[in-house]
C-alpha cells in the first residue's frame, strides 16, 4: 500500500456521529510561542501522571489510568494501573520521547524502529512523517506498517482538572494495516496537548475509522475518547 500526506489528510476527515450526551472538544487559548523555548522536564523514577477517560460520543467516564516512571536505563518503563490499582500494559521508551511499547491502545502495539511521542522540536510549525513497523505484544512475527504523520499547531494554555498548562498542541495522523485482512484503510487521529513543564501531555482526544474490504460505502467510525490529567507528581 501506498501511503502519502495528502491520503492522511483526505482520509483522516472522520466526523463522528454523536449519541447521548457527547463531551466538548477540548479548548485552549492560543498564545505566542515563548522566546524561550521551555525544554522537557527529564524522567525520574517516581515520576506520576493520573488521567481520567472518556467517551467522547456518549460523556460516559471510562476509568481513572495512573502513570509512574518504574525505572531509567537504556530505556524508561512506564507502569500503568486502573482505578483499583491493577496492573495495565506498561509503556517503554528508549531514549526519552521515542516510544518503543505504547499501551494506551486497545491491545499493546510494539513499534520497530521507535516513533516520537511528541514533536522533537517544541516550534509550532515542526512536522514529520515517520514509518515504522508495529506488532502486538506476543505476536512478533506478524509486523504491520505504521506511518504516522505528526505536525504542531501551536502553543496555547489550556485548563483541566490536574491545573491549568502552557503546552504545545499537535496532530497524529495514523495510517496502518490491521492485522484483520478485512479491515482496509485504517486511520487513527489523535490531537494532544504537551506540557514540557510536566514531560507529558495534559490532554488528548482519539478517533479512528476504518473499511470493509469488498463493501462499497461510508467509513466505519471507530470509539472517540478523551483523556485529562487529573494529578501528577
Amino acid at each position: 500500500m501506498k501511503l502519502s500526506r495528502r491520503a492522511f489528510i483526505t482520509s483522516a476527515a472522520l466526523t463522528p456521529v454523536a449519541c447521548g450526551i457527547p463531551l466538548s472538544y477540548e479548548r485552549g487559548t492560543p498564545v505566542a510561542q515563548p522566546k524561550s523555548i521551555p525544554m522537557v522536564r527529564p524522567p525520574q523514577v517516581g515520576q506520576e501522571w493520573s488521567y481520567i477517560k472518556r467517551n467522547v460520543f456518549d460523556g460516559k467516564t471510562r476509568g481513572l489510568t495512573t502513570e509512574r516512571v518504574a525505572s531509567i536505563g537504556s530505556s524508561i518503563v512506564i507502569e500503568k494501573t486502573d482505578e483499583s490499582g491493577a496492573k495495565l500494559g506498561s509503556e517503554v521508551q528508549g531514549p526519552w520521547g521515542m516510544v518503543i511499547t505504547d499501551s494506551h491502545w486497545s491491545r499493546t502495539i510494539n513499534f520497530n524502529p521507535a516513533i516520537p511521542l511528541w514533536p522533537q522540536e517544541l516550534a509550532e510549525n515542526w512536522n514529520k512523517q515517520v514509518n515504522t513497523q508495529y506488532t502486538f505484544s506476543g505476536y512478533p512475527e506478524s509486523p504491520n506498517k505504521w506511518q504516522l504523520y505528526m505536525s504542531a499547531h501551536g502553543w496555547e494554555q489550556i485548563t483541566v482538572p490536574a491545573g491549568s498548562f502552557l503546552t504545545l498542541r499537535y496532530q497524529n495522523l495514523i495510517n496502518y494495516v490491521s492485522n484483520d485482512d478485512n479491515k482496509i484503510d485504517c486511520v487513527r487521529k489523535e490531537t494532544v496537548w504537551f506540557a514540557p513543564s510536566i514531560g507529558r501531555w495534559v490532554a488528548q482526544e482519539s478517533s479512528g475509522s476504518y473499511q470493509i474490504r469488498g463493501e462499497v460505502g461510508a467509513f466505519i467510525l471507530e470509539d472517540s475518547f478523551q483523556w485529562q490529567l487529573t494529578s501528577y507528581k
